[in-house]
């Protein structure tokens, strides 16, 4: 009996205490467990590894690697960035071929005197030696032009099936540049994984600029990612409410500051979509708004009935939401109420769902089923 006592005292010592997780429940019933993993200061993206550790970037110019207990090692070989407002170091991704090259890309804010704009550059991520560092910085996009304010980069990163880069491009709080074609503001980006322009892009003719462009008539994008059938899906944030999902289509103009199913902070109201069918209109809207904040197109089984959905992080109202993609369609399905901003979610290598939370002291969370 005494080595069955002592057995369960060395058990209960090595396991995962059962109270770190808490459950989570959706407007529809479903329940998921969240673990705790680490928490950082103003933590903004995410991506895993090959081997299964995370990096994640903190708005204030931070690179962290995570590990699977949560501890975490500062990433050396980082730069200034122009940190304030909505602006500082943000998203993270690897290359296509990261095993071979160890190339990843970073975005961030950069100032020149009073003017501000994204930035994309790649690196490479050197794991051979404690800490971890970035070596051969590369800059491959500067958003053109630098602007006042510290609002609507955007600056998300996807790499396509094809190996392009994609790039959001926010217009910055200063509206009719989104559809202009002699800058980057408002846009969707195409880019080869090294910055050049691929000769395909739908915008040829225009001038140099808008050879990059994707698509046209954006606000703020938070969110990117491309589901199984290789369709590319963006979000962004309406003004006042009229949050989208867009299924991004080359060539498309998606009518900002046109059109729009929300109105200014003014009150002063925005033709709706429906009004302007020369534009694309979005395959879903939030009014009130929910702020969106991170974009993954859940590809595995661990989630019962949930492969394919869009899972996205609610800034304003506080939430998870998973999103019904059906061919061309998308329709909100349940919504997880958080108490916390959200700002990132991304997929891990197992199926579970990650969950960064946004601001001081934002927790990163594990997600899994309660079966």
């Amino acid at each position: 009996m005494r080595y069955i006592i002592l057995w369960l005292i060395l058990f209960t010592i090595a396991a995962p205490a059962a109270a770190d997780k808490f459950p989570i429940k959706s407007t529809k019933g479903t329940e998921l467990a969240a673990l705790p993993v680490a928490t950082f200061d103003e933590p903004w993206a995410m991506t895993f590894l090959p081997d299964g550790t995370l990096l994640v970037t903190g708005k204030q110019g931070v690179l962290w690697r995570v590990s699977n207990d949560g501890s975490k090692t500062q990433v050396q070989g980082l730069w200034k960035v122009a940190y304030g407002g909505q602006g500082g170091l943000g998203d993270v991704v690897l290359h296509p071929d990261f095993e071979r090259n160890s190339w990843i890309y970073l975005s961030y804010a950069e100032s020149d005197n009073a003017a501000i704009g994204a930035v994309v550059v790649r690196a490479k991520m050197d794991l051979k030696n404690s800490p971890p560092r970035l070596a051969s910085v590369e800059k491959l996009w500067v958003q053109e032009p630098k602007v006042t304010g510290k609002g609507h980069y955007s600056h998300r990163i996807a790499f396509g099936p094809d190996g392009k880069m994609f790039i959001t491009s926010g217009e910055r709080q200063k509206r009719t540049p989104a559809q202009h074609f002699d800058g980057h503001l408002g846009k969707v980006l195409r880019l080869n994984d090294d910055g050049t322009v691929p000769n395909d892009n739908p915008w040829q003719d225009r001038g140099e600029i808008a050879k990059q462009f994707w698509t046209i008539g954006h606000r703020n994008m938070l969110g990117i990612d491309f589901d199984a059938a290789g369709r590319l899906w963006v979000h962004e944030m309406g003004p006042r409410h009229g949050d989208e999902l867009n299924l991004i289509v080359a060539g498309k103009n998606y009518g900002w500051p046109i059109v729009s199913n929300g109105d200014h902070y003014s009150g002063i109201p925005i033709p709706d979509h429906d009004t302007r069918p020369e534009f694309e209109a979005p395959r879903t809207f939030w009014v009130p708004s929910i702020a969106p904040s991170g974009l993954v197109i859940y590809d595995s089984g661990m989630f019962a009935g949930w492969k394919g959905s869009a899972i996205i992080g609610g800034l304003v109202s506080r939430a998870l939401i998973r999103v019904e993609l059906k061919g061309d369609t998308a329709e909100e399905a349940e919504r997880f109420p958080w108490g916390k901003r959200i700002r990132e979610v991304e997929q891990g290598p197992e199926g579970a769902l990650y969950v960064l939370e946004d601001g001081p002291g934002g927790r990163l969370l594990k997600l899994t089923p309660i079966r």
